[in-house]
């Protein structure tokens, strides 16, 4: 009779104990630990799934975002700007669960999620001290819910009379070149983040601010780019009696000097004494934050200051739009240059005299490196013209300046072009403004689009003036139409170019607009 041996099975193996420390057995699975260090007479294993220290701390959790301005909600009423995913967003996300204060974080990272679920998923690591002598670590994900919720600042915006501060521009001018510039210059260096609203009115903009030191901030950068004069009024809008609390609301008055680039300025004589002695009859051919005048005569410059105008102010003999389109019959450079400029004696026509009389005028000229015999150049025709200012008849009393007088003053190359500039490589930004309560008239409508055209032209034209402003490249579609469009007119230019050539911006100069790089589906 045959006996039949089972095959060897193999036991499972237990962790060896050394026999000098004394054993229990786990009161759970029945494993053998060591009796001195076992936590609770559990095994590790026991302990990980026995206890929980993630206990308390939720699983789900609601963010709030402005719809908005995009800016999230840290409680109670803070709300701050973070991108999806950063480091920010991570930060809020676990500052609103409780309880997560009171164990350590080791590791927490986003889990993704389809943009358009409104979920955001986080995956957090934690360490906690179980019994003593014991830590466990544990990883679980909390998912949060996005919510809609309009915060404060995005709530005035669209109620009407809620602002803090208002900052009203103005400049009484009857061009809006200056404002165009100064419109750029804010964009540049985004100085018009605060403000709630923008409006335009008659003569200038009206800035509207939702706190006191952001109007004030405002303040501060128009003073740094533009001769300004300020004031500050406030009113008082309710007051507590009972806590003596006041809430006001502030007004600051901006006023800009009247004087812009390429005007005729005729000085009081005893000013223009005190700043270098320069011949009162000059040119402005800058704007900073003082008025840069010239004398084309002997290309003497001299700088008026904000303080020294407002103690003396004094308005413009003419303006840009009173300019006149003279012919270059003959013209000879008689001294050394001084930096753009150089000195020239000239002889010019009016070409609308050109075959009708043979009159013409001797002048000299700060044009000589770009002005040509042929060439046209716009001016003003001093000689014959009335112009009911104190200083310039105080100019023609006087015994040592009458006789200094020019018949024509000239300022700037004239350059034969298209209306629109044909198919122009460049483009400004512009600020969302909202218009006046009285809807401006057609030839309003018509004075600011020719505006806004010879801005356009002086930033080709000016080197230093384009060195100011973010110039950005144009989209494809918009040359296209441009190329379309285009009457012959006429256009001004005080570059070094050489010919009948138009001054054009290099592609160097331009820079990417990122905010309209969008991906489009192909269908």
């Amino acid at each position: 009779m045959s006996m039949d041996i089972d095959a060897p099975v193999a036991l499972p193996s237990r962790p060896l104990i050394p026999q000098s420390q004394q054993t229990i057995l786990c009161c759970d699975c029945g494993a053998p630990i060591v009796g001195t260090t076992a936590a609770g007479a559990l095994c590790a294993e026991c302990v990980k799934r026995t206890i929980d220290i993630s206990e308390g701390i939720p699983r789900e959790a609601t963010l709030h975002v402005c719809r908005d301005c995009e800016r999230w909600l840290q409680p109670p009423a803070h709300w701050i700007t973070a991108a999806p995913e950063s480091r920010e967003l991570l930060a809020l996300c676990l500052r609103k669960l409780p309880k997560l204060s009171k164990v350590r974080i080791i590791d927490a990272n986003f889990i993704w999620t389809e943009p358009h679920s409104r979920r955001v998923k986080v995956k957090i690591t934690i360490q906690q001290e179980a019994f003593e002598g014991t830590i466990l670590q544990q990883t679980f994900e909390v998912e949060y819910v996005v919510a809609y919720h309009q915060c404060p600042d995005c709530a005035k915006s669209f109620t009407v009379n809620t602002w803090r501060a208002v900052v009203q521009v103005r400049q009484k001018v009857p061009h809006k070149r200056t404002f165009l510039y100064l419109e750029q210059l804010i964009l540049k260096h985004s100085a018009h983040k605060d403000t709630i609203n923008i409006k335009e009115v008659k003569d200038g903009l009206d800035f509207f601010f939702a706190q006191r030191n952001h109007a004030e901030k405002f303040v501060d950068f128009l003073n740094s780019v533009a001769p300004v004069r300020t004031k500050k009024s406030q009113e008082l809008i309710s007051m507590d009696i009972h806590t003596s609390t006041k809430s006001y609301k502030f007004t600051f008055s901006i006023e800009l000097i009247p004087i812009c680039k390429d005007d005729l300025v005729a000085l009081p004589i005893k000013l223009a004494k005190q700043v270098g002695n320069i011949a009162p009859l000059t040119l402005c051919y800058r704007v900073g934050t003082s008025i840069n005048l010239l004398d084309p005569q002997t290309l003497q410059t001299a700088d008026v200051s904000t303080p020294i105008y407002w103690r003396s102010p004094f308005t413009s003999l003419a303006d840009v739009q009173e300019l006149v389109e003279f012919t270059v019959m003959d013209i000879e450079p008689v001294g050394p240059p001084n930096g753009r400029f150089l000195l020239a004696e000239a002889t010019v026509a009016r070409s609308s005299d050109l075959g009708v009389n043979d009159l013409t005028y001797f002048t000299r000229t700060h044009l000589g490196a770009v002005l040509h015999p042929g060439d046209q150049v716009m001016g003003y025709h001093i000689t014959g013209t009335n112009f009911n200012n104190p200083n310039f008849e105080a100019l023609e009393e006087s015994n040592a300046y009458s006789s200094r007088i020019p018949d024509v003053m000239l300022v700037k190359k004239f350059y034969a072009r298209k209306k629109k500039s044909k198919s122009r490589n460049w483009r400004l930004k512009r600020m969302n403004k909202e218009e006046g309560e009285m809807l401006p008239r057609k030839q309003d409508q018509d004075r600011m689009e020719r505006d806004f055209e010879m801005f356009l032209r002086d930033v080709e034209e000016d080197t230093e003036l384009r060195n100011t402003v973010a110039l950005y490249k144009a989209q494809q579609e918009k040359r296209e139409k441009d190329r379309m469009e285009g009457v012959e007119t006429a256009s001004v230019a005080e570059t070094e170019e050489t010919g009948g050539e138009v001054p054009k911006v290099d592609m160097d100069e331009l820079l990417e607009d990122f905010d309209e790089l969008d991906v489009e589906d192909e269908e």
